[in-house]
């Protein structure tokens, strides 16, 4: 059982899985990058007090499952989301979609994936993948961030499906039904209901953990890292800001690329030139998160092991948080 499923091969996950949904259901206006900025998924969170592969909880990416929910609804799209407790009832479930004709979206845990290269395989629990079908015991699978489609055993299925730890996915699984056209007024109101969200959210949270505040929160406690923790524990933290900022999805450099191709995409539908301006800023900023990446990449191999290089790093994130907080706010003050 195969379904007419077309595999598109994205930079990211979730935004991956949610355009593939969308352009199955005929809601051909969207690409990887208006599902990205639609969704609000652009984000930035430190959570001190929570570790994720002994490092500290650093996300550059929305909580899991948002950007497809946000994204249907601003374009008025029914969707289907449940979780599990049981495997049997979860298995059933996909399998009466994948009967009914309807590709599903799931939930998995990064570790057991068989067809990801074994560097890449790490306790994360927030990746997204497409079943379109089921060949005897196999699963096809679309996963966004791979060149072509793949397969997994209905036991590899169900033991990314449930792995366990943090976001722990639950067996979840969700999809778009068909509802009303897409029309351009739709998507013009989506841009901008994406764009209030987004740039609200990373410039005027009061949060200090969160949006740009929280950039700056991780560059005040790298500058101690050293001190506080120790040359060894120190790199390895920084390595866990490497991981999330350039291996998990697009990571924080290029979301925020994801981002400007967003607002330039956006200009189609709204002419306005602060889009463009915002637009060439963000890629700048990825341009400035790539860089801090490379520092912190030095800093965690032992080439760069004095206070000296943990003080660039941290100067090298306050600086990206006060050029995020220029751009966020000429989104967040434009005149529509």
């Amino acid at each position: 059982m195969e379904l007419n499923f077309q595999h598109l091969q994205a930079a990211h996950c979730e935004n991956g899985v949610t355009t593939n949904l969308l352009k199955h259901i005929g809601v051909e206006e969207i690409t990887e990058p208006l599902a990205f900025g639609i969704g609000a998924g652009i984000f930035y969170i430190h959570i001190p007090f929570l570790k994720i592969s002994n490092g500290p909880a650093i996300s550059f990416r929305t909580m899991p499952g948002w950007i497809f929910n946000r994204t249907c609804g601003a374009l008025d799209i029914p969707i289907e989301r449940k979780k599990f407790s049981s495997k049997e009832k979860a298995q059933q479930f996909l399998d009466d979609c994948l009967a009914k004709g309807q590709p599903a979206g799931c939930q998995v845990g990064v570790y057991f994936l068989t067809y990801f290269p074994k560097e890449f395989r790490f306790h994360f629990n927030a990746h997204n993948i497409v079943v379109y079908g089921k060949e005897g015991d196999n699963y096809l699978v679309s996963d966004p961030v791979m060149e072509t489609v793949t397969h997994l055993s209905s036991y590899e299925l169900e033991r990314v499906r449930f792995a366990k730890g943090a976001l722990a996915p639950n067996g979840q699984i969700y999809y778009p039904k068909p509802g009303k056209p897409v029309t351009k007024e739709r998507m013009q109101k989506a841009i901008k209901k994406g764009i209030g969200h987004a740039s609200w959210f990373m410039t005027e949270t009061p949060v200090p953990i969160l949006g740009v505040a929280g950039i700056r929160y991780t560059a005040n406690r790298i500058r101690n890292w050293r001190d506080s923790l120790g040359p060894k524990v120190a790199g390895s933290y920084l390595a866990q800001l490497v991981r999330m900022q350039e291996e998990i999805g697009t990571g924080g450099g290029g979301f925020r690329f994801v981002y400007a191709a967003f607002l330039q995409q956006a200009h189609a539908y709204i002419p306005n030139d602060t889009l463009l301006e915002a637009s060439e800023k963000f890629t700048a900023i990825g341009d400035q998160w790539r860089t801090a990446a490379v520092q912190a990449s030095g800093i965690y191999k032992g080439r760069l092991t004095e206070q000296k290089d943990f003080n660039q790093m941290s100067d090298y994130l306050l600086e990206i948080a006060e050029k995020e907080k220029q751009a966020f706010r000429l989104l967040y003050k434009m005149k529509w």
